[in-house]
């Protein structure tokens, strides 16, 4: 064989090795499981045609019912949440239902809703319970770090035995039970077992999380179960069965906002904090989160001088909570949210008087569909600037301040300067 026909069998070989990498990277068992069911894709047009289901319109009304339903009172929430996530590890999360498997599923959700935890409540701790062989243990104590509950997650995942309801409850209700007053108390479960089994009588178990204000929350990856259902009730939580994948993130990450504050903790309260300033990157001093000596990273309490590792946390020594300024003017927009935008009506484009803009106010990107016809937009009812969808979602859910309105309020202060 010459070195052209090698060279064209190894161009065969490689055309052949593309083709499969182009195919979305899965694998033949994930391919067929994607390609299942394809036809729910498709709905009736007014003519009788099947057309393909428009997900962007589909996931933006989803997105505007949550966010109208969350902003059609002012309720008090409680911005400082002391969260334990309790994961059922028993021999049910290895069931294949969900692909790879149940345990597989939960663990990627699990690690993506912490990092959301974070973000939206900085100065919020979180802790890892795992269930399995009937006995709850606690995998991180709570903390402000998500990439130390995220590499202990990991490093956990194995399944084996049953699981038990009422020692998880029985080990976070002691934990939270040393919670001050201000904090608000959750737990988040994701069950997989169809049974608990339970040393003793689990109602009262129940009973202690209701009178320590515990708020317990299920989310069942089987069917559905009533002392997880009654356990909820009891505690002012929620209880969900996830129905595929998508609709099992969609339900965890309903839990990264803050909830609304119990009667008895809306009290308003003050909260001793304090600001550390970073240490010099060439001292050394030992750590008091870790017990080591550590050179550089870190910062120092403004009470007692001890050395901490991150933020937001507790110092170890004198017991003040420890923030930095951004931390907190992170939690400032649950206090203020922003109003949800209206959806312009399709009678507005009729009307010739009605010059409207054709671009986003945001991303400038056009709002005009095929055929210069006009798309689905939204407007603030403050400021009247059109946004696409996308950009509503981004404002509502990442950035927190209209762009129009701070346009406006930034035009107007020259404006006042000029004339003063």
């Amino acid at each position: 064989m010459n070195n052209g026909d090698q060279r064209r069998l190894n161009g065969e070989i490689e055309e052949d090795e593309e083709g499969e990498e182009n195919n979305d990277g899965l694998a033949a068992w994930e391919r067929a499981y994607a390609n299942e069911r394809s036809w729910e894709s498709l709905q009736e047009d007014e003519s009788g045609l099947l057309r393909p289901i428009d997900n962007q319109s589909l996931h933006h009304a989803q997105y505007r019912r949550r966010l109208r339903a969350a902003t059609t009172a002012r309720i008090q929430k409680g911005l400082i949440r002391y969260l334990y996530i309790v994961i059922d590890l028993s021999k049910a999360a290895s069931e294949m239902d969900f692909r790879p498997s149940r345990m597989g599923v939960v663990a990627k959700h699990v690690e993506a809703f912490i990092r959301e935890y974070f973000y939206q409540n900085p100065l919020s701790q979180v802790g890892l319970v795992t269930i399995k062989d009937g006995v709850a243990h606690i995998l991180t104590d709570l903390g402000g770090s998500p990439e130390s509950h995220v590499k202990a997650l990991m490093g956990k995942l194995e399944c084996s035995g049953d699981a038990s309801l009422q020692n998880a409850l029985d080990l976070v209700q002691g934990y939270l039970n040393q919670i001050p007053s201000y904090g608000h108390r959750e737990v988040l479960i994701m069950y997989s077992a169809l049974s608990t089994c339970d040393p003793g009588d689990i109602m009262e178990t129940i009973q202690k999380c209701k009178k320590s204000k515990i708020r317990c929350s299920v989310i069942g990856l089987s069917a559905e179960i009533f002392i997880c259902k009654h356990l909820c009730q009891e505690t002012g939580g929620s209880y969900y069965i996830a129905l595929d994948e998508s609709h099992l993130k969609d339900l965890i990450l309903e839990h990264a906002p803050p909830p609304p504050a119990i009667a008895e903790f809306a009290i308003a309260n003050l909260i001793k904090m304090g600001f550390p300033q970073r240490a010099a990157e060439s001292s050394v001093a030992i750590c008091s989160c870790h017990k080591e000596a550590k050179v550089g990273d870190g910062y120092t309490c403004p009470r007692c001088k001890a050395r901490v590792c991150e933020l937001p946390t507790e110092c170890r020594i004198c017991g003040l909570t420890l923030i930095s300024s951004p931390h907190l003017a992170r939690s400032y927009h649950h206090l203020f949210p922003i109003v949800p935008f209206d959806e312009v009506s399709m009678s507005l484009f009729s009307d010739q008087q009605n010059k409207l803009p054709k671009a986003c106010f945001g991303c400038q990107q056009s709002l005009l569909g095929p055929g210069n016809k006009p798309g689905l937009r939204v407007a603030c009812p403050k400021c009247k600037q059109h946004f696409c969808l996308d950009c509503d979602i981004y404002i509502h859910e990442s950035l927190h301040n209209c762009p129009g309105c701070d346009s406006t309020r930034h035009s107007k202060i020259p404006a006042a300067n000029e004339g003063g």
